[in-house]
């Protein structure tokens, strides 16, 4: 089983965000998926959406990586449109294929938070406790980080450096 994967879900393959994964990607050494590359179709319970590219791409993940990183652009207060598309369809594997639902179990979840500034807002992180909750995921935590100037501050990437060398490396 490989060690981790950084799911970045931001609508721009190499905006802001994509420069986060990167430095993130080096500190890590994880594989690194593009949802904005993927076609994934929004939850249904009649499950009309499995010709998509969540179903293999889930099973993937799930089979293959101990840790998550979910990397997001905070839009509109909150994780991308993309990520929560994502996360809405786990619920596939919840009531079909509910043994690569179970998968999830004792994996570790972890979410890096993208904008213009060293601001989050309350709440943002509940959505990722109470998922990594739900599903029996170890939540490893959150760093949120900021790009200026097109350019990663240097008190980002030690942010960065530190939160993989305590919550993600030590928690192995």
């Amino acid at each position: 089983m490989k060690k981790g994967i950084i799911i970045q879900a931001s609508s721009r393959s190499k905006g802001d965000t994509f420069k986060i994964v990167s430095y993130l990607q080096e500190q890590t050494g994880f594989d690194v998926i593009d949802l904005s590359q993927k076609r994934i179709n929004h939850f249904d319970y009649e499950f009309k959406n499995q010709d998509d590219d969540f179903n293999d791409l889930f099973k993937n993940i799930v089979l293959n990586y101990k840790t998550i990183v979910f990397a997001t652009p905070i839009y509109w207060y909150t994780m991308s449109g993309l990520l929560k598309v994502f996360m809405d369809r786990i619920s596939d594997f919840l009531y079909k294929e509910k043994d690569f639902g179970r998968l999830l179990r004792e994996k570790q979840m972890a979410v890096l938070s993208c904008s213009n500034e060293d601001k989050l807002f309350e709440g943002f992180t509940m959505p990722f406790v109470e998922t990594a909750n739900y599903l029996g995921m170890d939540f490893l935590g959150h760093k949120h980080t900021w790009v200026e100037n097109n350019i990663i501050p240097e008190q980002v990437k030690q942010n960065i450096r530190e939160f993989v060398a305590k919550q993600i490396h030590e928690k192995k």
